[in-house]
C-alpha cells in the first residue's frame, strides 16, 4: 500500500491503478484513506475534488441519482477534526463513497427508478449505509438505476439515462450501472450495489472496474427495498445479494469485511468471520474454467481476451482444468435459475402487474410466476442440489473462471417490450435475455463471484473475467483477482477522464 498521492501504487502484488504524480482521482479507496491518515490530503479537500470532478464529468455520464454535497462536506470536516484529535473513524476514514439508489439513505429518495416513488423519502439508513458510515466513509450520493432494477441498462423516467465512460453511446450496464460508471470515471472511491441477475457483475464488466457478488445472505440487505423501508428480519430472495464495486481487489476485500455479517437480533446468535483465501500465489491455485459454450457463445473478441488470460495463468504456474463440473448440464441449470428468478420477480411485482401476468397466462397456471408452491419447492430443491454439486467441485479446484457476458457494452436500446430487444454482434443479433446465461451458476448456487478487468476488445471496450469461488469463501476469488493483476495489470481509466 502507498500512502502518498505522489507515488505509484501498481506493484507486484497489487490490483490498484497507477496514480499520476500529485493525482488522487483514480486512487483506490484504501490508498485514499492512507493519504488522509498521513495528512497528504484532508478529507475535506478530497471530497471537494470529487465534487469538482462530478461537476466536470457527470453531465455527460449522468451517473448520479442525487448528491449529498452539504452533508458530505460537513462529514468530511468532522473526519478531519477527528483525525486532528488523534481519533480514527475506521478503515474508510474520510473517503468519499456512494451507494446504488436502491439502498435507503435517511431522508432521501429510494425510488428504484419507479415513477410512483419519485417523492419517497427513506425513513432511515439501510444497513449498508450504516456500516459504511460507521467505517468513517463520507457518503457523497446515490447512483442511477433502471426502473425497478430490472435491466442491464440504467435509465428511468425520474433520473434519465446513465452512459458508459468508455463510450457514452453505450450502456454502463445495470442495475448498478451508475456505480460502475462513476467509479470508472474517477467519481468516488467505492460503491455498493445489488445483484440478482448480474446487476453488479455486468456493470463492472462493461465499465472495466472490480466488483464482488457476495455469498448469498452474507451482506444484510435491510433498507434495500422500494421506498427504503426495512423488511422483516431474515428475509432472503434466495438469489439476490449485495456487494462492493471498486477500482481494486483490495478495496473489495476491505469493504466485504465491514459489510458482511448479521444485523439486528440475529447478531446475538452468531458472528461472522471471513475465511482466509485458500492461497496467496497464483501457482498454488487450482483453476477450473469454461470460456465458451454452445448454449451461449461469446463474441470472438471476448473469447480472445479470456484465452490470453488463461495463457498468462498457465505461465504463472496455476493448475488449470477446463470444462464444467462433472454432472453439471448448464442448460438445465439455466432453466432452474430462470424458473426461480421469474417466480421471485412475480412475487415482488406490483399488484396490477401481477394481475396482468395472470390474465396473460390464462387458466393454465403453467407460467413460472404462477406455479404452485409444490412446483416451486421442487425447483428450490434442485437449486440446493446444484449448490452441493458445485461445492463438491470446489474440492477439486479453488476457483472457476468464465465470461461475465457474451459481449462487451452494447449500444443504448430503450425499445419495448424488453424481451424483444436484440444485441448486435459480429455473428448477428442475439436475444437480450442471453445476458442471463453466464451469471446463472453463481447466482443460483449462492456462491461468491468476483469480477476483474482483464483486457479490452474492439473499440477499446473493457472485458471482465468472472471468478466464482466456494460458498462462504469470498476471500478466495477476491485474492485471486488481486493476484491476477500481477500478470495482467489492474484498473485502467477510460480515455478523456484525466484531470
Amino acid at each position: 500500500m502507498v500512502g502518498s498521492p505522489d507515488a505509484n501504487v501498481t506493484g507486484p502484488t497489487s490490483s490498484r491503478a497507477t496514480i499520476p504524480t500529485g493525482r488522487m482521482e483514480f486512487a483506490s479507496a484504501l490508498d485514499a484513506a492512507e493519504a488522509i491518515r498521513k495528512k497528504h490530503i484532508s478529507s475535506f479537500e478530497l471530497t471537494q475534488q470529487t465534487f469538482e470532478r462530478i461537476d466536470k464529468f457527470n453531465p455527460q455520464l449522468n451517473a448520479f441519482a442525487y448528491q449529498l454535497r452539504e452533508d458530505a462536506l460537513a462529514r468530511a470536516k468532522q473526519a478531519d477534526e477527528a483525525q486532528a484529535g488523534g481519533k480514527s473513524l475506521g478503515v474508510l476514514h474520510g473517503v468519499p463513497v456512494h451507494v446504488k439508489e436502491s439502498f435507503a439513505v435517511a431522508g432521501h429518495p429510494c425510488t428504484w427508478g419507479i415513477p410512483a416513488l419519485k417523492d419517497s423519502r427513506a425513513p432511515s439508513d439501510s444497513e449498508v449505509v450504516t456500516r459504511l458510515r460507521d467505517a468513517g466513509a463520507v457518503l457523497i450520493g446515490a447512483t442511477n438505476v433502471p426502473t425497478a432494477l430490472g435491466d442491464w441498462q440504467s435509465y428511468n423516467q425520474i433520473y434519465g439515462t446513465t452512459n458508459n465512460p468508455w463510450d457514452v453511446k453505450r450502456t454502463p450496464g445495470g442495475s448498478s450501472g451508475g456505480s460502475a460508471s462513476a467509479l470508472a470515471a474517477g467519481l468516488g472511491y467505492l460503491s455498493v450495489g445489488s445483484d440478482t441477475a448480474g446487476s453488479i457483475r455486468v456493470p463492472a464488466h462493461f465499465c472495466g472496474v472490480y466488483a464482488h457478488k457476495s455469498t448469498l445472505d452474507l451482506i444484510d440487505m435491510q433498507g434495500q427495498s422500494p421506498g427504503g423501508h426495512h423488511q422483516d428480519p431474515f428475509f432472503s430472495s434466495l438469489l439476490g445479494v449485495g456487494g462492493p464495486l471498486a477500482r481494486s481487489a483490495e478495496d473489495l476485500l476491505a469493504a466485504l469485511r465491514l459489510l458482511g455479517g448479521p444485523a439486528d437480533y440475529s447478531a446475538k446468535a452468531w458472528k461472522w468471520e471471513l475465511p482466509a483465501a485458500r492461497h496467496e500465489s497464483l501457482r498454488e491455485f487450482r483453476v477450473g474454467y469454461v470460456l465458451d459454450d454452445p448454449s451461449c457463445p461469446v463474441t470472438p473478441e471476448t473469447k480472445a481476451v479470456l484465452e490470453k488470460t488463461i495463457r498468462k495463468l498457465e505461465k504463472a504456474g496455476a493448475t488449470l482444468k477446463q470444462g464444467w463440473p462433472a454432472g453439471v448440464k448448464i442448460e438445465e441449470l439455466d432453466q432452474n435459475y430462470f424458473f426461480l428468478l421469474a417466480a421471485f420477480l412475480f412475487t415482488i411485482a406490483p399488484p396490477e402487474q401481477q394481475e396482468a401476468e395472470r390474465k396473460e397466462a390464462g387458466a393454465s397456471g403453467k407460467e413460472p410466476g404462477l406455479a404452485s408452491f409444490a412446483d416451486w419447492q421442487q425447483q428450490n430443491l434442485r437449486r440446493l442440489g446444484y449448490r452441493a454439486q458445485w461445492q463438491s467441485y470446489f474440492d477439486e479446484v479453488d476457483v472457476f473462471l468464465s465470461p461475465v457476458a457474451f459481449t462487451t457494452a452494447f449500444a443504448h436500446d430503450h425499445s419495448e417490450p424488453m424481451d424483444k430487444r436484440k444485441i448486435a454482434t459480429v455473428h448477428g443479433p442475439r436475444d437480450y435475455y442471453d445476458m442471463l446465461s453466464w451469471i446463472a451458476p453463481a447466482t443460483l448456487t449462492g456462491c461468491p463471484a468476483t469480477i476483474a478487468p482483464v483486457g479490452r476488445g474492439e473499440g477499446g471496450l473493457p472485458i471482465g473475467l468472472q471468478i466464482m469461488g466456494p460458498y462462504w469463501e469470498d476471500a478466495t476469488p477476491i485474492i485471486f483477482a488481486k493476484l491476477l493483476a500481477q500478470v495482467l495489470g489492474g484498473f485502467v481509466a477510460p480515455p478523456g477522464y484525466e484531470g
